[in-house]
């Protein structure tokens, strides 16, 4: 069984599971910058009462698994974020810059996904599995 979050009004088990794409699906994201990505989701997450649960990368995505609250609005997280962390990425990587000659770091769309019935520790199987061979 998940575990219920509450506030004074109600119970609740919100996940979600978001993947952002780089622009252009260019393959820069290394350890380097994923962790930087990482650190600025963490940094922004408990403004808008979200908590992060699973993180992991390929070179040209990031999946995220999160919990959220009733009242988060997920879309302005989400531009937030996108906005943060494109702008601190290229400014603290500019090799980047080559490959990204425009302002923009994040493909303008994202794909955003209720778990449903799912399994958390499934989700979570599957984004830990993300980037590369695993043996």
């Amino acid at each position: 069984m998940r575990d219920l979050d509450n506030n004074n009004h109600s119970v609740f088990a919100l996940y979600y599971h978001l993947v952002f794409v780089v622009k252009y699906r260019r393959k820069i994201i290394n350890d380097n910058i994923l962790n930087r990505l990482k650190e600025i989701f963490e940094y922004i997450q408990p403004t808008y009462n979200i908590s992060l649960q699973e993180w992991n990368h390929d070179k040209d995505h990031v999946h995220i698994l999160f919990k959220a609250h009733p009242n988060t609005e997920i879309s302005k997280f989400i531009n937030a974020y996108k906005s943060a962390s494109s702008r601190l990425i290229k400014k603290e990587f500019s090799t980047i810059n080559k490959q990204l000659w425009k302002e923009y770091f994040w493909s303008r769309s994202y794909c955003l996904i209720t778990t449903g019935g799912v399994p958390i520790e499934l989700i979570k199987k599957y984004i830990e599995n993300q980037g590369g061979e695993k043996i």
